[in-house]
């Protein structure tokens, strides 16, 4: 479970204007909370890891990075995370096959599967520990993104951005970049494609998105 394009997609979307604080849910490897160091120059962000050897490769990827001096990883589980402040953003790639055969690899199973963090309980303490004006920004699968509104606007928190992301030109949604926050307001709802009709051709506004993040398309 290293670097996949759900997590450059969301590491690259999220909105980090004005946000101080960030924390990054489920960190793996440390892909998304290197990310926005990268974007934001003046947020601290924690970083936050349940599986032990994800945890260790988070904490020497960060310590061989520029930002270490901004990044704290901690190896817990979300349900006990308990911090001094509040965030402005909380960025998440969650486990989600809830429906899959289990993994055998326990590694890979926390990572893949919903069991160690279901939706309702990441929107709950998503609310817990984001600021008045914070926002929670999450990528989930198109079907599994339209449970996961739904359960957030039930409990209070509304959605302000969303975008459908297609593989290839000619093919369905497959994926959706979800931000929410507390305050109720008007959503912007758009499509981003990734590829054009040839494989690893891909188009203007996905490279446009995640240029800063690769060495070449």
């Amino acid at each position: 479970m290293k670097v996949g394009t759900d997590g450059v997609l969301l590491g690259a979307w999220a909105n980090v204007e004005q946000s101080a604080r960030i924390l990054d849910v489920g960190t793996g490897s440390g892909l998304l909370a290197l990310m926005l160091a990268q974007r934001q120059h003046r947020a601290a962000i924690d970083a936050i890891e349940i599986e032990e050897n994800a945890y260790r490769q988070a904490c020497e990827n960060v310590l061989k990075s520029p930002w270490s001096n901004r990044i704290r990883v901690f190896h817990t589980s979300l349900q006990e995370f308990a911090p001094a402040e509040q965030y402005d953003l909380i960025v998440s790639n969650p486990p989600f096959f809830s429906q899959s055969l289990h993994n055998p690899n326990v590694q890979k199973r926390t990572a893949r599967h919903n069991d160690s963090l279901l939706p309702a309980e990441l929107i709950h303490h998503a609310r817990r520990l984001l600021a008045s004006n914070g926002k929670l920004a999450v990528i989930y699968p198109l079907h599994e993104a339209q449970l996961f509104c739904k359960v957030a606007q039930e409990s209070g928190l509304h959605l302000r951005r969303i975008t459908h992301v297609i593989p290839s030109v000619g093919k369905k949604p497959k994926r959706s970049l979800v931000e929410l926050q507390s305050v109720p307001c008007g959503v912007e709802e758009r499509e981003l494609c990734i590829e054009k009709e040839t494989r690893h051709s891909y188009t203007e506004e996905y490279m446009s998105l995640t240029q800063d993040f690769y060495l070449n398309f």
